[in-house]
C-alpha cells in the first residue's frame, strides 16, 4: 500500500518533530542553568537510546512486512540498536553518547545499503538520512560541550 502525498508530509512533520526533544536539550545543556544543564544532558541520552532502539524496530516490522532472502539477518540486525542503546544507558555520558553515536550512524549505513534498502520508498530514506545527519551533529555538539 503506497503512502498518500499528504501521508509522506505527516511523516516528514513527525520526523522532523522528533528532532525536538533532542534540540532543546543541547540548547539547555548548553545554555541553562547548571541544574537545568545536567537534566538536559541525561535527558538527551535517554531520548537517543529510545529512538535508537526505535529505528531497530522499523527494520523488525520491514523485515516481517517483506519477508523473502537476507529476512533473518534483517530480523537479528533489527536488534543492533537496542543491543548498543541500553548498555549506553549503563556507561558514563561521553561514553554512552559515543556508542550511541556510532549506532546511528550503523543503523543509517544499514538504512543506505542494498539490503536495508528493501521495502522503503525512496523519500523514507531522505527523510531517514536527513534525519540520521542531524542526530548525529547533534551528538557532536553535546559531546563538545562535555569534553574536558
Amino acid at each position: 500500500m503506497k503512502l498518500l502525498c499528504s501521508d509522506r508530509r505527516l511523516a516528514w512533520g513527525l520526523g522532523v518533530a522528533g528532532l525536538i526533544p533532542f534540540a532543546v536539550a543541547l540548547l539547555l545543556a548548553w545554555w541553562g542553568p547548571t541544574v537545568w544543564q545536567v537534566v538536559a544532558t541525561y535527558s538527551f541520552v535517554y531520548y537517543s537510546a529510545v529512538i535508537l532502539s526505535f529505528l531497530g524496530g522499523v527494520h523488525w516490522g520491514a523485515a516481517i512486512q517483506n519477508a523473502q532472502e537476507g529476512s533473518r539477518r534483517r530480523l537479528v540486525l533489527a536488534m543492533v540498536p537496542s543491543l548498543l542503546a541500553w548498555p549506553a544507558l549503563m556507561m558514563n555520558t561521553v561514553s554512552g553518547l559515543w556508542i550511541l553515536l556510532a549506532g546511528f550512524i550503523l543503523i543509517g549505513g544499514y538504512d543506505m545499503s542494498r539490503e536495508g534498502r528493501v521495502g522503503f520508498p525512496r523519500w523514507y530514506l531522505m527523510l531517514r538520512a536527513v534525519l540520521t545527519l542531524v542526530v548525529a551533529i547533534f551528538h557532536g555538539f553535546l559531546l563538545l560541550r562535555l569534553r574536558g
